[in-house]
C-alpha cells in the first residue's frame, strides 16, 4: 500500500524542506493543484529531478485539452497526471491515449462523482487508476463518509487510491478497505513533525 504525500496550500521552500524530512517514509509524491498553479510546470520538474526514483503525482485536475494537459505534465517528470471523471468521455479517452504514448499512467479524480455506473465507463474507457476524493471544502463539514468507498467495492482491475483529511486516527479504518494508495496532506504537511507523522503513517500501511 503505497503513502502518497500531497503538497498543497505551500511555498515552493516548504515543499522541498517536508520532502527531504519525510522522502524515507513516502512512496508517491503529488504536487498539488495550488502548487502547479503557483510555480507551474518548473515545480513538477524540480521536484522529479530532485526525487528521480518516487513516483511523481501532477495534480492537474485536468477537466479539458486533456492531450495538452496530460502531455505538459509528463514532459514536466509526472509518472501520474490527475484528470477529472466529469471529464467528457473524448478527453478522458484522450488523456489515455496520451499516457500510453509516454508510457504514463493517468489518476482519475472522483471528487463529485455519486454513482457507480460512471466509475464502470469510466473502466470501459480503459481506466485503470482513480482516487476516491473527498473535497478540502466538504472536510469542514466532517470527517471521510465510509460510503464513499461503496462506489469501488468489488469492482475488479481498479487500482483505488484515497484522500480526503486522513490522519492518524482515520487511517486504521481506511486501511480495512484494502486500497492501493492512501493520499495525505494536511497530516503530514502541518505536523510539528512531518518526518514523525509520515513515519508512523507508513508504519501503518506496513504492519
Amino acid at each position: 500500500m503505497n503513502l502518497q504525500i500531497a503538497l498543497d496550500r505551500l511555498t515552493r521552500e516548504e515543499c522541498f524542506k517536508i520532502l527531504k524530512e519525510t522522502e524515507k517514509f513516502v512512496d508517491w509524491i503529488e504536487v498539488g493543484t495550488g502548487v502547479i498553479k503557483e510555480y507551474g510546470m518548473s515545480i513538477v520538474r524540480e521536484i522529479k529531478q530532485s526525487y528521480p526514483h518516487k513516483t511523481i503525482v501532477a495534480d492537474m485536475k485536468t477537466c479539458d485539452a486533456g492531450k495538452h494537459e496530460a502531455a505538459q505534465a509528463f514532459e514536466a517528470g509526472a509518472d501520474i497526471t490527475t484528470v477529472m471523471a466529469f471529464s467528457a468521455d473524448k478527453t478522458i479517452a484522450d488523456t489515455l491515449k496520451t499516457a500510453e504514448q509516454y508510457g504514463k499512467r493517468i489518476m482519475i479524480d472522483l471528487l463529485g462523482v455519486s454513482e457507480r455506473s460512471r466509475i464502470i465507463e469510466l473502466q470501459n474507457l480503459g481506466v485503470e487508476l482513480v482516487s476516491l476524493h473527498y473535497g478540502k471544502d466538504m472536510q469542514s463539514e466532517g470527517e471521510l463518509g465510509m460510503d464513499l468507498f461503496s462506489l469501488t467495492q468489488g469492482l475488479s482491475n481498479l487500482e483505488v487510491a484515497v484522500a480526503g483529511g486522513i490522519n492518524l486516527e482515520t487511517l486504521p479504518s481506511v486501511i480495512e478497505k484494502g486500497l492501493s494508495t492512501i493520499i495525505v496532506g494536511s497530516a503530514i504537511t502541518k505536523a510539528v513533525n512531518p518526518c514523525d507523522s509520515a513515519a508512523a503513517m507508513k508504519g501503518l500501511l506496513t504492519k
